[in-house]
């Protein structure tokens, strides 16, 4: 008599290669010390990383774009006599929006800040400092970089991409699309170097952009001039005085305006407050990344297992 075999549905489907949650579940249970223990180490090692991380305080300004009111006039000659001034070798634009949106893209600019840098002399201060004893409001240096007893670098300082990168990485600057408003931020291990420096950067921005109008205008100026000694033309020489009486309250402007392209509505403060690292996040971050290894190891190893035993059946 022909013995009947009875193949359970669970048993079907480890035979065609499938596997149920439920089986999955309790493989993940069966690997709980193996999890537990990765979770443990992963969770010890980013509490340790989180500690050994110094803090790094960001101070912020609230700045809004020099009042174009003062380029009125000259957007209504650029309206009148715009194409006869390109002709004549003289750009009219000069819109406060279009001084901010220059300015800011100034800010992220390697020469800008490698300038910054050279002018203030902050090469150590952006280079070489590790951190910040607030006990006694002093800065750590890191002395395989930098000897603080000679006061020079170790092995010949920081070529000026290293310079850049290590500025352009703290310092970030957003314009609001709503508002128009712009915040000005810098972050650096200690709070009252952020504060300096973003008052630096709103300085620094403004009277390039003073220096570079400064320059053009008084390139056009002699430009216009050298124009009307060329014609005769009566109707020619009064649109370029015009230009000159334009381009003289521009370059006026230029000389006595401090905020000329930003001006700070709320100024830096020192920050009271860290603003990173994020411990707990590092450390729940930390957990998460052990929990994830110890369920992956589990089901990796238990598959192995499962590869060995089909195949011993086989042989």
């Amino acid at each position: 008599m022909q013995q009947e075999i009875t193949v359970s549905h669970d048993d079907d489907m480890l035979q065609k290669g499938d596997i149920s949650l439920r089986e999955l579940w309790a493989v993940i249970l069966g690997g709980g010390w193996l999890i537990i223990g990765l979770t443990s180490i992963f969770t010890i090692a980013f509490i340790f990383y989180a500690m050994s991380v110094p803090d790094e305080y960001r101070s912020t300004a609230l700045l809004s774009p020099a009042s174009a009111s003062d380029n009125s006039s000259l957007a209504k000659l650029a309206g009148q006599f715009g194409g006869l001034a390109s002709l004549a070798g003289v750009g009219l634009s000069s819109g406060g929006s279009d001084k901010t949106t220059i300015a800011i893209e100034l800010l992220k600019t390697w020469g800008f800040l490698e300038e910054f840098i050279r002018s203030n002399q902050l090469e150590k201060e952006v280079y070489a400092v590790k951190g910040w004893d607030s006990k006694t409001n002093t800065l750590l240096i890191n002395e395989e970089l930098y000897d603080v007893e000679s006061n020079k670098w170790v092995a010949g300082g920081p070529s000026s991409w290293d310079l850049f990168n290590k500025l352009n990485g703290r310092v970030s600057v957003s314009q609001n699309k709503n508002t128009g408003l712009i915040s000005m931020s810098v972050e650096h291990y200690s709070p009252t170097i952020a504060r300096e420096w973003v008052d630096k950067l709103v300085v620094s921005i403004n009277r390039y952009i003073q220096s570079q109008d400064r320059k053009d205008a008084q390139s056009r100026i002699r430009y216009l001039k050298e124009q009307i000694d060329k014609t005769n033309v009566a109707e020619m020489q009064a649109v370029f005085y015009q230009l000159i009486e334009e381009q003289t309250k521009t370059l006026m402007l230029a000389e006595i305006s401090d905020e000329y392209v930003f001006k700070t509505l709320s100024p830096a403060m020192i920050p009271a407050k860290k603003f990173k690292p994020k411990r707990t996040l590092v450390v729940i971050f930390g957990g998460l990344v052990g929990l994830g290894m110890g369920v992956c190891l589990t089901l990796l190893l238990w598959f192995i297992r499962q590869g060995k035993a089909e195949g011993s059946e086989v042989l």
